[in-house]
C-alpha cells in the first residue's frame, strides 16, 4: 500500500490549480443515465471514486470516452442494464445516486444497499421514500433496492418531497428523477451545497426545468425527454478549503486556481479571525499567513454553515495554534477517528461526545500516523507539513478517494513530500 512521507517545516510559495468537484462530477455522471443522446463532462477529476463510477456506467453498457485532460464523453443510448451490482456500490456509497436517473428513464433499476462507512452510517431510507412520492414501488430484499414503476405508468409523477433532515444526495437523486417526470415537483428542505445548483444547470443544458436551485425549495417541471450536453465541474471547494488550512498552518503565500471564496464563507471567515489574510481574485483565492495564528471554535453544520468535510483540517490548524479551541461535529458519528493520530504527533486534544477542545501547542513532531477516511487523511497531511522531523502517512488510498495528486500539487508549493510505494 502507498504512504507518504513528509519532512515537515517548510512554506508553501506558488500558484495551485483546484481540480472539479468530486462531489458534483459523481452526480454529474449519474446525470447522463437520463438520455440517449451523447454528454460530455470536462474538468473532471482524477479520482479513484471517478474511475469506480465509470466502471459501475460502463457495466451498464454506457459507451465511455476519458482522456486525461479531464474530459469524460458518456453515451447513454448503448445502456443495456439498468443495474448497479454490489461488487462495484460496495466502495463507493454515492452509487446510490444510479436510481433516480434508472428509474425515471426506464421505468426499473435495481441498485445494490451501499456497504458500511467509517464516519457513520448514511440512510438510504429518504431515497426509498421521495422515489415512492413519485409513484415508484420499491422492495429491498437480497441487499439490492429494486424500483419499478406500477402496471400501466410509463413515468413518474410530480410530487412534493420534503425530507426528514437535509440530504444531499437524495436531494440530486429527486433532482434528476423529477425532470423526467410527469407535472412538477417540488423539492423542501433541499440541500444547498454548490455542487446542487452545478448539477440543476448541468440538467438545464440538458433541456430541463428547474427554479430555486441553490436554495431550499427546489421547482422542477418534468419533460418528456432529454438530450446531450457539455458541462464543466465546478471547482472542488473541500480541495481549495485542504489547501487554505495547509497554507494557513505553515504559512506562505499561494494562489489557487479557480478556487471560490463564496463556495466557503463559513470556512474564510475562519481563517480570517485567525490571522490569514485571504483575497478574492478574478478565478482564484490568494491566501497568505506568516506566523502562529489564533485558535478558532467552530460547529459544522449543513451549507452554508461549516462543512463537515473540512473540520478535520481545520482542526490540523488550530493544534499549532495559539490558545484553546472547541470543535463541535454534528453531521456524522465516528468524525474524530482522526485525533488518536494527531495526538501521536503531539496534539494536545480531548474528545466528549461531539465536542473535541484542542489546546494549541507550539510544534508537532513526525511519527506514523494511519488515515482513517478521507478528510482525517488530508488533516494529517497538514499536520505531518508542520511538524518537525519525518512524517509517514499510511493507508492513503482514502487520500486518493478524494484529492488528484495532492502530493504533487503541495510539492509543486514547496512541500518536502513523496509518495512511497
Amino acid at each position: 500500500m502507498d504512504k507518504l512521507l513528509i519532512r515537515g517545516g517548510r512554506q508553501l510559495h506558488g500558484t495551485v490549480l483546484i481540480s472539479g468537484a468530486k462531489n458534483a462530477a459523481l452526480p454529474e455522471l449519474c446525470a447522463a443515465l437520463l438520455t440517449a443522446e451523447p454528454v460530455t463532462l470536462t474538468n473532471v477529476p482524477r479520482l479513484q471514486d471517478v474511475s469506480t463510477m465509470l466502471k459501475l456506467i460502463g457495466n451498464m453498457g454506457v459507451g465511455v470516452e476519458r482522456d486525461d485532460a479531464g474530459r469524460v464523453t458518456l453515451n447513454g443510448g448503448t445502456l443495456t442494464l439498468p443495474e448497479a451490482p454490489y461488487e462495484l456500490v460496495k466502495t463507493m456509497r454515492a452509487s446510490v445516486l444510479a436510481l433516480g436517473p434508472l428509474l425515471a428513464r426506464f421505468g426499473h433499476a435495481k441498485v445494490s444497499l451501499p456497504g458500511g462507512c467509517a464516519i457513520g452510517s448514511r440512510p438510504v431510507d429518504q431515497h426509498i421514500k421521495g422515489l415512492t412520492a413519485m409513484g415508484a414501488e420499491i422492495v429491498v430484499e437480497h441487499g439490492y433496492m429494486i424500483a419499478r414503476l406500477p402496471e400501466g405508468r410509463t413515468r413518474l409523477k410530480g410530487a412534493r418531497i420534503a425530507t426528514d433532515m437535509v440530504t444531499v444526495t437524495g436531494t440530486e437523486n429527486f433532482l434528476m428523477a423529477a425532470c423526467l417526470a410527469e407535472g412538477e415537483t417540488i423539492l423542501e428542505n433541499a440541500a444547498q451545497e454548490p455542487e446542487i445548483p452545478d448539477l440543476a444547470e448541468m440538467l438545464i443544458k440538458m433541456g430541463a426545468k428547474i427554479e430555486g436551485h441553490g436554495t431550499s425549495r427546489i421547482r422542477i417541471q418534468g419533460v418528456e425527454k432529454l438530450h446531450g450536453c457539455t458541462h464543466q465541474v465546478v471547482a472542488d471547494r473541500i480541495e481549495t478549503g485542504t489547501f487554505l488550512c495547509a497554507v494557513a498552518a505553515t504559512g506562505g503565500d499561494v494562489v489557487l486556481q479557480h478556487g471560490r471564496a463564496e463556495h466557503l464563507e463559513a470556512v474564510v471567515e475562519k481563517l480570517r479571525d485567525a490571522g490569514v489574510t485571504v483575497t478574492e481574485l478574478e478565478g482564484g483565492i490568494r491566501v497568505q499567513s506568516q506566523g502562529r495564528l489564533k485558535a478558532q471554535s467552530f460547529r459544522t453544520t449543513e451549507y452554508p454553515g461549516f462543512p463537515t468535510d473540512m473540520q478535520a483540517q481545520f482542526m490540523a490548524l488550530n493544534c499549532i495554534s495559539h490558545g484553546t479551541a472547541k470543535v463541535t461535529e454534528t453531521i456524522f458519528e465516528n468524525r474524530f477517528m482522526h485525533v488518536n493520530e494527531m495526538v501521536r504527533l503531539g496534539a494536545h486534544i480531548q474528545i466528549d461526545g461531539k465536542v473535541s477542545v484542542v489546546e494549541g501547542v507550539e510544534k508537532l513532531s513526525g511519527a506514523t500516523v494511519m488515515a482513517t477516511d478521507l478528510r482525517a487523511s488530508a488533516s494529517l497531511v497538514i499536520a505531518g507539513l508542520v511538524a518537525e522531523g519525518d512524517t509517514l502517512v499510511e493507508r492513503i488510498y482514502h487520500l486518493d478517494r478524494g484529492y488528484d495528486q495532492m502530493e504533487a500539487k503541495l510539492r509543486g508549493l514547496g512541500a518536502d513530500i513523496e509518495r512511497i510505494k
